[in-house]
Protein backbone atom coordinates (compact mmCIF):
# COMPACT_ATOMS: atom_id res chain seq x y z
CA UNK A 1 0.00 0.00 0.00
CA UNK A 2 1.57 3.24 -1.21
CA UNK A 3 0.17 6.34 0.49
CA UNK A 4 0.74 10.10 0.42
CA UNK A 5 -0.28 12.10 3.49
CA UNK A 6 -1.20 15.77 3.01
CA UNK A 7 -2.23 18.29 5.63
CA UNK A 8 -1.50 21.84 6.79
CA UNK A 9 1.05 22.73 9.49
CA UNK A 10 -0.57 21.92 12.85
CA UNK A 11 -3.01 19.55 11.12
CA UNK A 12 -1.86 16.47 13.07
CA UNK A 13 -0.09 14.80 10.15
CA UNK A 14 2.86 13.56 12.25
CA UNK A 15 0.58 11.95 14.83
CA UNK A 16 -1.51 10.20 12.18
CA UNK A 17 1.58 9.07 10.27
CA UNK A 18 2.81 7.25 13.41
CA UNK A 19 -0.54 5.51 13.83
CA UNK A 20 -0.67 4.41 10.16
CA UNK A 21 2.91 3.07 10.30
CA UNK A 22 2.16 1.23 13.57
CA UNK A 23 -0.95 -0.48 12.20
CA UNK A 24 0.14 -1.19 8.62
CA UNK A 25 3.86 -1.81 9.14
CA UNK A 26 5.01 0.37 6.22
CA UNK A 27 7.96 2.80 6.41
CA UNK A 28 7.25 6.48 7.12
CA UNK A 29 9.20 8.51 4.57
CA UNK A 30 9.37 12.11 5.73
CA UNK A 31 11.37 14.28 3.34
CA UNK A 32 13.11 16.23 6.10
CA UNK A 33 14.32 12.98 7.68
CA UNK A 34 15.59 11.40 4.46
CA UNK A 35 17.36 14.62 3.45
CA UNK A 36 19.17 14.70 6.81
CA UNK A 37 19.95 10.98 6.48
CA UNK A 38 21.44 11.44 2.98
CA UNK A 39 23.55 14.34 4.29
CA UNK A 40 24.73 12.29 7.30
CA UNK A 41 25.64 9.32 5.08
CA UNK A 42 27.51 11.63 2.71
CA UNK A 43 25.83 10.25 -0.44
CA UNK A 44 26.42 12.20 -3.67
CA UNK A 45 22.93 13.70 -3.52
CA UNK A 46 23.34 14.27 0.23
CA UNK A 47 26.48 16.35 -0.40
CA UNK A 48 24.65 18.44 -3.00
CA UNK A 49 21.68 18.92 -0.66
CA UNK A 50 24.01 20.00 2.16
CA UNK A 51 25.41 22.86 0.07
CA UNK A 52 21.90 24.36 -0.22
CA UNK A 53 20.96 23.61 3.39
CA UNK A 54 24.17 25.26 4.66
CA UNK A 55 23.24 28.41 2.76
CA UNK A 56 19.72 28.29 4.23
CA UNK A 57 18.23 27.75 0.77
CA UNK A 58 15.53 25.32 -0.35
CA UNK A 59 16.95 22.11 -1.77
CA UNK A 60 16.05 22.03 -5.51
CA UNK A 61 13.37 19.62 -6.75
CA UNK A 62 15.74 17.41 -8.74
CA UNK A 63 17.87 16.69 -5.64
CA UNK A 64 14.84 16.01 -3.40
CA UNK A 65 13.35 13.75 -6.10
CA UNK A 66 16.66 11.88 -6.44
CA UNK A 67 16.85 11.31 -2.67
CA UNK A 68 13.22 10.10 -2.57
CA UNK A 69 14.00 7.73 -5.47
CA UNK A 70 17.00 6.28 -3.55
CA UNK A 71 14.78 5.77 -0.49
CA UNK A 72 11.93 4.10 -2.40
CA UNK A 73 14.36 1.59 -3.92
CA UNK A 74 15.23 0.22 -0.46
CA UNK A 75 13.87 -3.27 0.40
CA UNK A 76 11.59 -2.08 3.24
CA UNK A 77 9.47 -0.18 0.67
CA UNK A 78 8.60 -3.29 -1.31
CA UNK A 79 5.30 -3.82 0.51
CA UNK A 80 4.41 -0.14 0.61
CA UNK A 81 5.34 3.25 2.05
CA UNK A 82 3.87 6.41 3.53
CA UNK A 83 5.15 9.64 1.96
CA UNK A 84 4.96 12.70 4.21
CA UNK A 85 6.15 16.16 3.08
CA UNK A 86 6.49 15.04 -0.53
CA UNK A 87 5.26 15.93 -3.06
CA UNK A 88 4.89 19.60 -2.09
CA UNK A 89 4.34 20.98 -5.58
CA UNK A 90 2.68 19.90 -8.82
CA UNK A 91 6.12 19.54 -10.45
CA UNK A 92 7.16 17.13 -7.69
CA UNK A 93 3.89 15.16 -8.05
CA UNK A 94 4.47 14.70 -11.77
CA UNK A 95 8.11 13.68 -11.17
CA UNK A 96 6.95 11.20 -8.51
CA UNK A 97 4.54 9.59 -10.99
CA UNK A 98 7.35 9.17 -13.52
CA UNK A 99 9.70 7.76 -10.89
CA UNK A 100 7.12 5.26 -9.58
CA UNK A 101 6.33 4.17 -13.14
CA UNK A 102 10.02 3.31 -13.62
CA UNK A 103 9.97 1.37 -10.33
CA UNK A 104 6.77 -0.46 -11.30
CA UNK A 105 4.79 1.16 -8.48
CA UNK A 106 1.90 3.62 -8.14
CA UNK A 107 0.14 5.63 -5.43
CA UNK A 108 -2.95 3.90 -3.99
CA UNK A 109 -4.31 6.76 -1.88
CA UNK A 110 -3.67 10.40 -1.07
CA UNK A 111 -5.06 11.18 2.38
CA UNK A 112 -5.77 14.88 2.85
CA UNK A 113 -6.26 15.88 6.48
CA UNK A 114 -8.50 18.90 6.06
CA UNK A 115 -8.18 21.49 8.85
CA UNK A 116 -9.51 25.06 8.40
CA UNK A 117 -7.20 28.05 8.94
CA UNK A 118 -8.81 29.22 12.20
CA UNK A 119 -8.38 25.77 13.77
CA UNK A 120 -4.72 25.65 12.67
CA UNK A 121 -4.15 29.12 14.17
CA UNK A 122 -5.77 28.01 17.46
CA UNK A 123 -3.69 24.83 17.62
CA UNK A 124 -0.34 26.49 16.92
CA UNK A 125 -0.57 29.96 18.52
CA UNK A 126 -1.57 28.50 21.91
CA UNK A 127 1.53 26.29 22.02
CA UNK A 128 4.15 27.11 24.63
CA UNK A 129 7.64 25.60 24.90
CA UNK A 130 9.90 25.26 27.94
CA UNK A 131 13.17 27.20 27.59
CA UNK A 132 15.03 24.59 29.65
CA UNK A 133 13.86 21.11 28.63
CA UNK A 134 11.89 21.84 25.44
CA UNK A 135 8.63 20.29 26.76
CA UNK A 136 5.61 21.53 24.77
CA UNK A 137 2.27 22.61 26.28
CA UNK A 138 -0.98 23.91 24.84
CA UNK A 139 -2.82 26.60 26.77
CA UNK A 140 -6.23 25.11 25.81
CA UNK A 141 -5.68 21.37 25.29
CA UNK A 142 -2.70 20.61 27.56
CA UNK A 143 -1.99 23.57 29.86
CA UNK A 144 0.77 23.60 32.50
CA UNK A 145 -0.31 23.28 36.15
CA UNK A 146 1.13 26.74 36.86
CA UNK A 147 0.99 29.67 34.44
CA UNK A 148 4.16 30.07 32.39
CA UNK A 149 5.95 27.30 34.31
CA UNK A 150 7.04 23.87 33.06
CA UNK A 151 5.55 20.95 35.04
CA UNK A 152 8.67 18.87 34.44
CA UNK A 153 11.56 21.19 35.30
CA UNK A 154 10.01 24.49 36.44
CA UNK A 155 11.50 26.32 33.44
CA UNK A 156 9.93 29.38 31.85
CA UNK A 157 7.45 28.75 29.01
CA UNK A 158 7.64 30.90 25.88
CA UNK A 159 6.01 31.17 22.47
CA UNK A 160 8.33 30.25 19.58
CA UNK A 161 8.57 32.85 16.79
CA UNK A 162 7.16 30.41 14.23
CA UNK A 163 4.15 29.81 16.53
CA UNK A 164 3.09 33.49 16.38
CA UNK A 165 -0.19 34.25 14.61
CA UNK A 166 1.14 36.28 11.66
CA UNK A 167 3.76 33.60 10.91
CA UNK A 168 1.21 30.78 11.24
CA UNK A 169 -1.21 32.52 8.87
CA UNK A 170 1.58 33.09 6.34
CA UNK A 171 2.68 29.41 6.57
CA UNK A 172 -0.95 28.33 6.06
CA UNK A 173 -1.33 30.64 3.03
CA UNK A 174 1.87 29.30 1.41
CA UNK A 175 0.84 25.72 2.18
CA UNK A 176 -2.60 26.16 0.59
CA UNK A 177 -1.16 27.89 -2.50
CA UNK A 178 1.14 24.92 -3.09
CA UNK A 179 -1.36 22.25 -2.06
CA UNK A 180 -4.47 23.41 -3.96
CA UNK A 181 -3.04 22.26 -7.35
CA UNK A 182 -1.94 18.97 -5.75
CA UNK A 183 -5.43 18.33 -4.38
CA UNK A 184 -6.90 18.97 -7.83
CA UNK A 185 -4.26 16.73 -9.47
CA UNK A 186 -5.00 13.75 -7.23
CA UNK A 187 -8.77 14.37 -7.28
CA UNK A 188 -8.71 14.03 -11.07
CA UNK A 189 -6.91 10.70 -10.66
CA UNK A 190 -9.67 9.57 -8.27
CA UNK A 191 -7.27 8.71 -5.43
CA UNK A 192 -7.75 11.71 -3.10
CA UNK A 193 -9.57 11.07 0.18
CA UNK A 194 -10.53 13.96 2.46
CA UNK A 195 -10.52 13.42 6.20
CA UNK A 196 -12.03 15.83 8.75
CA UNK A 197 -8.97 16.86 10.75
CA UNK A 198 -10.94 18.86 13.34
CA UNK A 199 -11.98 15.67 15.17
CA UNK A 200 -10.05 13.97 18.00
CA UNK A 201 -6.83 12.05 17.17
CA UNK A 202 -8.65 8.68 17.42
CA UNK A 203 -11.62 9.87 15.34
CA UNK A 204 -9.30 11.17 12.61
CA UNK A 205 -7.42 7.86 12.58
CA UNK A 206 -10.72 5.92 12.41
CA UNK A 207 -11.57 7.82 9.21
CA UNK A 208 -8.12 7.12 7.71
CA UNK A 209 -8.24 3.47 8.77
CA UNK A 210 -11.63 2.98 7.11
CA UNK A 211 -10.22 4.33 3.81
CA UNK A 212 -7.08 2.16 4.00
CA UNK A 213 -9.06 -0.99 4.89
CA UNK A 214 -11.12 -0.57 1.71
CA UNK A 215 -7.98 -0.05 -0.40
CA UNK A 216 -6.18 -3.01 1.16
CA UNK A 217 -8.95 -5.41 0.08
Amino acid sequence: MNIILLGPPGGGKGTQAKKIVEKYGIPHIATGDILREAVAKGTELGKKAKEYMDRGELVPDEIVIGIVRERLKQPDCEKGFLLDGFPRTLKQAEALDEMLKELGKSIDAVIYIDVPEEEVVKRITYRRTCRNCGAVYHLIYAPPKEDNKCDKCGGELYQRDDDKEDVVRQRFKVYMENTAPLIEYYEKKGILYRVDGTKSIDEVFAQIDEILQKIAK
